[in-house]
């Protein structure tokens, strides 16, 4: 296994299917930060784990009780991060949905355009029913390659503090 590949830190975190999870969610996230992750694409990844944890609750948990948990699972690594968030809403079409959607580009949307920025923050992004009745919306994120040999306290804390 190169090093690439090798998963460096793992978290899990269990929140309530609620919006008010989020800075809990986020704060949470934030444990898995690293020097070498471009500061771009670390706020990216923060943007892609709120929108689909917003999405998890306002849509697929909408008429279930906050009670029931929305899981995400966090995967570091050299290159690049693995998001996995889990929920227990209807099936979901996520292919169709971002093809109905680029057809209205030019329109303005009430909703919907979260989808859409998660499918161009994202390297891959899928969405999969599972064999327990649940959905794993996966979001895989490649670091680019603009990144700053030394990153300076301050540039951290942008990073940190957003």
């Amino acid at each position: 296994m190169t090093n690439n590949l090798k998963v460096l830190q793992t978290i899990y975190i269990e929140v309530l299917g609620d919006l008010r999870e989020l800075d809990k969610l986020l704060l949470e996230f934030n444990r898995i930060y690293r020097d070498f992750i471009p500061c771009r694409d670390w706020l990216e990844c923060r943007l892609a784990l709120a929108e689909g944890f917003t999405n998890a609750v306002r849509h697929a948990h909408k008429n279930i009780p906050p009670e029931i948990t929305i899981e995400i699972e966090v995967l570091l690594r050299r290159n690049y991060l693995e998001i996995r968030i889990w929920d227990y809403g209807s099936a979901f079409n996520l292919q169709e949905f971002i093809v109905k959607t680029a057809r209205k580009h030019n329109s303005w949307l009430s909703s919907g355009r979260g989808i859409p920025l998660l499918n161009k923050i994202a390297d891959r992004l899928d969405y999969q029913r599972t064999k327990q009745n649940r959905n794993c919306l996966l979001i895989i994120k490649r670091f680019s390659d603009h990144r700053s040999k030394n990153t300076t306290t301050e540039q951290k804390n942008i990073c940190m503090d957003i």
